[in-house]
């Protein structure tokens, strides 16, 4: 199973606006704070948007956003921290870093959803305990992503 072309641009509608907005908020923190460290941080990000939708990707534990879709809008949704366990189709997330916990959460996983772990074909159970873990889920497709903490 794979995400066909819609989710996939809803997917990079998503990591789009969380770059752009990203993006925002390092040109407004050099703004305001006037530091070496924001103003080279907004320069790279304008030089390479690239760098800037991995930074902003890379720290984000929860995520929502409603995008236009040919039949109407659609929610897509980004929860990503480390597994604390599966039962089911349940599966409890600590949302965070190793350091700092946002929230708790305990989603339930479709039986249809994509689960890879460490970048083989999976099944949702073979997520262990303190595995990082990366859920999207969109209006028709849900995709679970797991590796190994590092």
């Amino acid at each position: 199973m794979s995400f066909d072309r819609t989710h996939l641009k809803l997917i990079m509608v998503a990591a789009s606006c969380t770059a752009i907005g990203a993006a925002a908020s390092v040109i407004a923190t050099a703004g305001a704070a006037g530091t070496p460290t924001a103003t080279s941080a907004a320069s790279v990000a304008a030089a390479h948007p690239r760098l800037a939708v991995r930074r902003a990707l890379r720290g984000a534990v929860h995520g929502e956003l409603v995008v236009r879709t040919n039949g109407g809008f659609a929610t897509v949704t980004l929860d990503r921290g480390f597994a604390q366990s599966v039962s089911g189709q349940q599966l409890t997330l600590k949302e965070g870093t190793k350091d700092a916990t946002y929230k708790t959460i305990t989603l339930t996983i479709p039986t249809n959803a994509v689960v890879r772990d460490n970048r083989r074909q999976a099944t949702l159970g073979d997520i262990k305990p303190g595995q990082h873990v990366v859920v999207l889920e969109g209006p028709n497709r849900t995709a679970v992503i797991a590796r190994d903490a590092k």
